[in-house]
């Protein structure tokens, strides 16, 4: 890998990578080996990197690592080559280990439940077949896109087994904070459907199920130990986890084996999605081996967007690219003549939308940024009223979920963090226009200010935040001259000074921090700086965050990248999985 071509994301992972390999070869390789070495090493660190566990290599590739390297997946070493590719040793035992834990579930015989009399709940043929496969088997995986109605589909199948098994022991959790909140609004308004009610199928404990991040259900401290492990399974009968697309490798495998063996394990996700940030690609994984078929249905029939709607048409758009093998030029123009052509972003009225659409807008040398900013600040406008609703009010509990609400309204979304379109300028640039607006009635003090959006970037256990939780600050109902943050996915407040200086501003967020997370409007950004990170399902997952609207602002060579790149993330587990239950 040529340092010119590494991106600016890129690079401290590229000089990390390097020197570890350097650090590992100095006195184990033989030194007429060594340039070689260097290079096989430091491309398996930067496939780690990119959130690959391993490398393709030959036997003889392998074999210059000398004693770095062990042949046989028994003996411990730093490197394993496997016969088809070299691993670090921990993503190859990381794999061995949810392999196994993936033949144990599908092995286990739950209580069997009858769900032929309850079919009629659900009017999709595949939202039956999930509620069937679920009373049969511990493990369950329920994929679609949006609006195929997995949350529906799923507040269906909880109720019947809640109904049918007396006692049972309900766990949801998600990835993130906002994945959870989100899982918790959606169940709760399914659990209100009159259908369910008039059947009694709706317990009061039902509407009490809280989701939670997956670290805190799995007791993950800060060292990364999980408190609930295979020796000490989670005290639960069902355990549902949403956005399963995020689960990395370590975090599936800690989960599978935290499974009890009587319990059901549901997973759903959109595998089109974004694979985790970490390595391991583990819902697109399970979704390969024939003999996992029969534990997954994948739902097909997208009720969020009609048939002549522009958001479903560009999601549906993405999928068919590959198949259609158009190049970046045909690409763009089909794009245009199919979805939606280019022009100027407008500014919209979210309550006038009937059907959701996109509007495209390209970028080119003559676009003056600070234009092109001021086009993205116009979507925080709701924001901004309903925040000097909020300072010219009585700054009511009330007032504060108006702004909340009207701050999810919209998210600008986009790939990298520096650059002229990068997050922290993107940030920057709306904060300084907040400012403007709201100076007549307050001001910042350090880093803090009415309205500021936040987003925590690590777990914090003595505040009970996790990486991902968003909040708004506010001032303190107690003293208007200090500064509180409101957590609505937690219905927490913590004062702003207590929060760690590494929190982040979140007007804007990162296409993979959107994971988990709904809005009426996203603009999605992608300049030419971003061209060498963005894919296909980068796009699709930017997009499909939007439920009326989709803006994009968008390079002409960035935007033709990210319809025709699929990513393809290389691991063993598929393989692993084939052999264990084989």
């Amino acid at each position: 890998m040529i340092m010119q071509e590494i991106m600016p994301e890129q690079r401290e992972n590229f000089v990390w990578a390097e020197k570890w390999a350097k650090y590992l070869t100095k006195s184990l390789v033989k030194s007429s080996e060594n340039a070689d070495v260097i290079l096989y090493i430091s491309q398996l660190f930067m496939a780690k990197a990119c959130g690959d566990s391993c490398v393709r290599c030959t036997e003889q590739q392998a074999q210059q690592l000398g004693s770095l390297v062990s042949m046989h997946p028994a003996q411990v070493a730093p490197f394993i080559f496997d016969g088809q590719a070299l691993f670090l040793y921990r993503y190859f035992a990381l794999e061995q280990r949810l392999a196994h834990q993936v033949q144990r579930l599908i092995a286990q015989q739950p209580t069997q439940v009858d769900t032929s009399s309850y079919l009629s709940l659900l009017p999709d043929p595949y939202q039956q077949q999930a509620l069937q496969m679920v009373g049969q088997s511990a493990l369950n995986m329920i994929t679609g896109g949006p609006g195929t109605g997995k949350t529906y589909t799923l507040a269906r199948i909880v109720a019947v087994l809640n109904h049918c098994l007396p006692h049972l022991r309900i766990a949801m959790a998600a990835p993130t904070g906002k994945a959870a909140q989100r899982m918790q609004e959606a169940l709760q308004l399914s659990f209100s459907d009159p259908d369910l009610q008039q059947q009694g199928l709706i317990q009061p404990e039902l509407l009490l199920l809280k989701p939670v991040t997956l670290h805190r259900l799995l007791g993950i401290g800060r060292q990364g130990q999980a408190k609930f492990t295979a020796q000490q399974p989670l005290p639960y009968d069902l355990i549902i986890v949403d956005e399963a697309s995020m689960l990395d490798l370590n975090l599936a495998t800690l989960l599978f084996e935290a499974i009890p063996d009587h319990a059901r394990l549901i997973l759903l996700g959109d595998a089109q999605q974004l694979a985790s940030v970490d390595v391991g690609s583990v819902l697109a994984d399970l979704q390969q081996p024939k003999r996992l078929q029969p534990y997954r249905v994948n739902l097909l029939n997208s009720r969020r967007f009609s048939d002549d709607a522009l958001i479903g048409k560009m999601a549906r758009f993405i999928q068919q690219v590959t198949a259609r093998q158009l190049n970046a030029a045909q690409v763009l123009d089909t794009f245009e003549q199919e979805v939606v052509a280019a022009g100027q972003l407008q500014i919209l009225d979210l309550n006038s939308i009937q059907k959701d659409l996109v509007q495209l807008q390209y970028l080119n040398a003559e676009t003056a940024i600070e234009q092109a900013l001021q086009q993205l600040w116009s979507g925080f406008e709701d924001y901004t009223q309903s925040l000097l609703a909020y300072l010219q009010g009585e700054q009511s509990q009330a007032e504060v979920e108006q702004v909340i609400a009207c701050f999810d309204h919209y998210r600008i979304l986009t790939a990298i963090h520096h650059g002229e379109f990068g997050l922290e300028r993107i940030n920057q640039f709306m904060q300084q226009q907040l400012l403007k607006i709201l100076l007549p009635y307050t001001q910042a003090v350090g880093d803090w200010y009415i309205g500021r959006p936040v987003m925590m970037t690590e777990n914090d256990d003595q505040l009970g935040l996790a990486n991902g939780d968003i909040g708004i600050c506010f001032f303190q109902k107690e003293d208007h001259q200090q500064f509180s943050v409101f957590f609505p996915s937690l219905q927490k407040w913590v004062i702003a000074q207590r929060l760690p200086k590494n929190i982040a501003t979140a007007f804007a967020l990162t296409i993979h921090k959107s994971q988990g997370s709904e809005f009426a409007h996203t603009a999605v950004v992608l300049d030419a700086q971003a061209e060498k990170l963005l894919s296909q399902e980068l796009i699709y997952t930017a997009i499909t965050r939007a439920k009326k609207a989709v803006s994009l602002l968008v390079d002409r060579a960035a935007f033709a990248q990210a319809l025709t790149c699929q990513t393809v993330r290389h691991s063993g587990l598929i393989r692993k999985i084939e052999q264990s239950i084989e």
